[in-house]
């Protein structure tokens, strides 16, 4: 009987051990297509795969989001400062924020959310939207292919509030996966921080 037991336990280790091994190696091969091309909330366009000198912190949001999209921006503005002080941001690092509802979500709308949080106009921190000059679905797929690389999922069940996941992400120079971070009240800013500044050092 302690044998079967033991045997049990070992082969439940076992699974957990894989699956911990599964998505650590699925999150250290995940990369941002450096193709893709969305507009900023200038109405400019921004490409992936251009600047490969800085790390990027990503946010996806949508403005109509009720909780956690904003609390998130909001403690990104406040990281924001702590790295200016540190003399990093814009230098070492840019934040990237994109909307999942390119719809609504014009670039006269992010300016405004902008605004909001009191986040200067800067190509250091872009807000970034799909062009509704050009076909808007294939726009939404483009958002939906940086989503999908970094394993970021949400949907609009039909009434305009997304159901999405909750986390930011950090990602090199070369735009491969870094780290991943909670949303919202889950959104340490020493953490996010420390990690930041340990892989510029």
């Amino acid at each position: 009987m302690k044998k079967i037991y033991l045997i049990c336990s070992l082969a439940i280790f076992i699974g957990i051990a894989a699956g911990i091994s599964y998505f650590l190696i699925r999150d250290a091969n995940t990369k941002i297509p450096g193709n893709v091309t969305l507009i900023n909330q200038n109405g400019d366009q921004y490409t992936f795969g251009k600047d490969q000198t800085k790390l990027k912190l990503i946010e996806f949001i949508y403005t109509h989001c009720p909780d956690v999209c904003p609390t998130t921006t909001q403690k990104m503005a406040a990281l924001k400062k702590d790295l200016e002080k540190s003399g990093v941001f814009g230098k070492d690092i840019e934040f990237i924020t994109i909307t999942i509802d390119p719809y609504r979500d014009t670039p006269e709308v992010l300016s405004n959310y902008m605004k909001g949080f009191g986040i200067e106009n800067s190509k250091d921190w872009v807000f970034l939207t799909g062009d509704k000059q050009q076909n808007i679905k294939n726009e939404q797929k483009k958002i939906r292919e940086i989503g999908e690389a970094l394993q970021f999922q949400y949907k609009d069940p039909g009434n305009g509030q997304f159901v999405h996941t909750t986390f930011t992400y950090l990602i090199d120079e070369n735009n491969k996966f870094v780290a991943k971070f909670p949303m919202g009240d889950g959104f340490n800013r020493e953490e996010v921080k420390n990690k930041i500044m340990n892989k510029i050092n």
